[in-house]
């Protein structure tokens, strides 16, 4: 009986241990999994909120656009103006005299998450032999050279190239990524008079609203492209064409701009649609980046601009007279319109969180394409910049969107 007993004992003892050794085999591979889990959350840059417990959640909505500005002098500027090998000169405020550079230790923060850490290796490796393009004016331009700085830092010397041949189409490339990063400039989206990447500036400009081939085929191919097209529209009337440029028998007539932005996106929507490939390409549409041209707008000086600007609009929900809500609506319908089609643009909407920044123009501080006259010396804020933007500096949180959106494929 005794002998017995102790077989028992030794049977259930063994019992006991395999089912320890399970369960603690099971609470192992619980713990790798949800390791696993935070580290591909966090690499992979996916939106985080705490819940009410303080635990880190996927939300199942972040409005990535509401939000405010936090001061953040440890984390921001993601790169330095004289360390970006490809930064513009039209952009680099500090070269050309800008001391206060408070302006590049902003960082947004929306309000239900936080907005994922920009991953310039990550992004090169979504990147590989692909095309990245962002198609437009010189804002998108502005965004475009942020994004080169953004990836530049992490590429060796050697290993990257700028390949501009005086056309529309300027390319960065990442040789050991065979990925390109690229501009075209197109600033109405659709064939204009002003298509001339350097010769642009003309008192009368025609579009041909409905003519977009051109341009379209450099970009047909692209895996992801960015558009946004406002600044350029900017006045009362347009002239359209109906006809080539290249004949004297075309027809002219001056149109309401908002009839002809709406038409040119017509074309531009008709094309997607067409010729997009649904399957492979990631589609954006920047919205319309704000304007400080006109200080009594925030309580400033009447007559003043953004010119010695040195702090941002504090008034939450803000937004000069510069800001067009009109075009963004038509903008709106028509990327609804795709979507009923099968084609997925998403916004991108910059126009908020932009509308704050004032302080962040170059203002004087860049690089001046005609000698200035005394006059003009006499008085700056007759030529200061308050349309385009500093770098480092707010574009770059429009890429930290831009690639938010890339990663996530995040819901409008």
């Amino acid at each position: 009986m005794v002998k017995k007993s102790n077989v028992s004992s030794d049977f259930l003892a063994a019992a006991v241990d395999v089912r320890c050794s399970f369960q603690t085999l099971v609470v192992l591979l619980v713990a790798a999994l949800v390791v696993g889990a935070v580290y591909l959350t966090a690499e992979s840059g996916y939106l985080m909120q705490e819940d009410e417990e303080g635990q880190k959640v996927r939300p199942a909505v972040c409005d990535l656009f509401s939000g405010r500005w936090v001061y953040d002098n440890e984390s921001y500027p993601l790169y330095k103006e004289e360390e970006c090998t490809f930064m513009s000169d039209q952009l680099a405020c500090g070269k050309f005299g800008r001391s206060d550079l408070n302006f590049q230790h902003w960082r947004w923060q929306p309000h239900q998450c936080d907005l994922p850490r920009f991953n310039a290796t990550a992004l090169l490796e979504r990147l590989r032999n692909k095309r990245l393009v962002f198609v437009g004016d010189s804002l998108n331009r502005g965004q475009w050279v942020s994004m080169v700085c953004l990836l530049d830092k992490v590429i060796p010397r050697g290993r990257k190239y700028m390949h501009n041949n005086g056309s529309a189409l300027i390319t960065f490339k990442a040789k050991d990524y065979n990925a390109k990063i690229e501009f075209y400039w197109a600033p109405l989206l659709v064939e204009s008079n002003s298509d001339d990447p350097v010769s642009h500036r003309l008192p009368d400009r025609i579009v041909r609203a409905q003519a977009i081939e051109k341009h379209a085929r450099h970009w047909s191919d692209a895996d992801i492209l960015v558009f946004n097209t406002y600044l350029w529209w900017r006045r009362p009337q347009m002239k359209v064409l109906w006809g080539s440029f290249n004949t004297t028998d075309g027809i002219y007539k001056k149109i309401k701009m908002l009839r002809s932005y709406e038409m040119a996106l017509k074309t531009w929507s008709d094309w997607l649609e067409i010729h997009v490939n649904r399957t492979k390409t990631q589609l954006f549409f920047m919205s319309m980046s704000p304007t400080h041209e006109r200080a009594e707008e925030w309580g400033g000086m009447k007559g003043g601009n953004c010119y010695s600007e040195t702090e941002m609009i504090s008034k939450e929900g803000y937004i000069g007279d510069g800001t067009d809500p009109n075009m963004m609506r038509i903008v709106d319908a028509g990327v609804y319109e795709l979507q009923t089609r099968g084609v997925n643009v998403q916004m991108i909407n910059i126009t908020q969180l932009s509308e704050y920044r004032k302080e962040g123009h170059p203002s004087i501080h860049r690089k001046q394409w005609e000698p200035l006259t005394e006059e003009q010396k006499s008085n700056p804020l007759g030529y200061a910049d308050c349309i385009h933007w500093c770098l480092p500096g707010v574009p770059d949180v429009w890429n930290e969107l831009l690639y938010a959106y890339i990663f996530n494929n995040v819901s409008n």
